[in-house]
């Protein structure tokens, strides 16, 4: 017997890793030091902070994994990846530094998963941060052939003067929502479920989505919000709390960013919401309050401003190509959010 009869294929491992070697350096900061394939990667810290500090994030894909191994196509899932980490980091005013991806298979086929590299290497120069190395673990019988799981790292730097943590959102600041390209990487459980109920293949095209497929919709990556808003910060625009519309959708993490006593009201009739969420409202039968409480509904990502900041906000974001608008303000309370105009 030897490693290959039990299921992994060392050679390949070390082929697999010249394979994606151009993706990962192509996003290499000047910061980093080395080369891939070392025991550890190593980052320089960049010039010009004062009181510097060091911001960390990890997220997965969840179960979004298994459409993408239905479908045959797995170069979103990576920028997915690498999207639910950097922008948690930029929460707290951060910058993505570096990005490190653990990519776990049953057997290791070197195109599916160089695929999914490339997506992770394009999520990192979406965001401007280097992928700066990984693991990838072939475990035959933990996982059926085809099968991987993804696990993301992030490390990001922030100025201590700069972090925003909510302690200066003041009653009466408002709520800026940035459009998420769909329903991003939560939420898939129920959405596998729908699918499964209606009796939908994914290769259907239902009239609501304009001509794209089911599965092309649902395997839309995550927007990466990055780049817009630390611009925004460069620019002068005043930004008092941030929130990235995750899990839980906007009940469970707009609250996260307000500042102790306040809560926040929202008119979920000040935004059209994606058609994707009606065709799942429709064919699961999911009511509206359930809706806002799994998805983002249209919101991927949340800024509070104070009110003198609403109009040069929009207008920036705009011209970034990305749609925003006020969706409610920040009111005394105990940390709850309330929804207003659901039916």
């Amino acid at each position: 017997m030897d490693y290959k009869q039990a299921g992994v294929d060392v050679e390949a491992g070390r082929a697999f890793v010249r394979k994606i070697r151009d993706a990962v350096e192509s996003t290499h900061r000047p910061e980093v030091l080395g080369k891939l394939g070392g025991f550890s990667g190593l980052f320089q810290l960049p010039s010009g902070y004062h009181e510097p500090v060091l911001v960390s994030g990890t997220d997965g894909v969840g179960t979004k994994l298994m459409l993408a191994q239905q479908c045959d196509r797995h170069d979103t899932v990576g920028i997915d990846l690498v999207a639910m980490c950097v922008n948690d980091v930029l929460t707290s005013g951060a910058e993505p530094l570096f990005f490190l991806d653990y990519l776990a298979t049953g057997k290791l086929n070197a195109d599916q998963l160089a695929q999914v590299v490339t997506g992770i290497a394009e999520g990192c120069r979406l965001s401007g941060c280097s992928l700066l190395g990984g693991e990838t673990a072939e475990m035959p019988g933990f996982y059926q052939p085809g099968e991987y799981d993804l696990a993301g790292f992030c490390v990001g730097i922030v100025e201590k003067s700069q972090i925003i943590d909510g302690t200066r959102v003041q009653v009466g600041d408002v709520a800026i929502a940035l459009a998420s390209q769909g329903i991003h990487s939560n939420g898939y459980s129920l959405v596998r479920k729908i699918v499964e109920m209606s009796g939908s293949e994914l290769s259907d095209c239902p009239p609501q989505l304009g001509g794209r497929s089911l599965g092309e919709t649902l395997l839309t990556p995550t927007q990466i919000y990055v780049k817009p808003v630390l611009a925004a910060r460069q620019a002068g625009l005043e930004i008092h709390g941030m929130a990235h519309i995750t899990g839980g959708g906007l009940p469970e993490n707009l609250p996260r960013c307000l500042g102790m006593d306040q809560s926040i009201q929202i008119d979920v009739r000040c935004w059209t919401t994606p058609p994707i969420f009606t065709w799942l409202a429709e064919q699961g039968n999911v009511s509206p309050l359930e809706m806002f409480n799994t998805f983002n509904m249209g919101v991927g990502f949340v800024l509070i401003v104070p009110p003198d900041q609403i109009d040069p906000t929009i207008a920036f974001f705009e011209s970034q190509n990305l749609a925003a608008g006020a969706i409610g303000e920040v009111i005394a309370g105990s940390g709850e959010l309330i929804l207003n105009g659901l039916t």
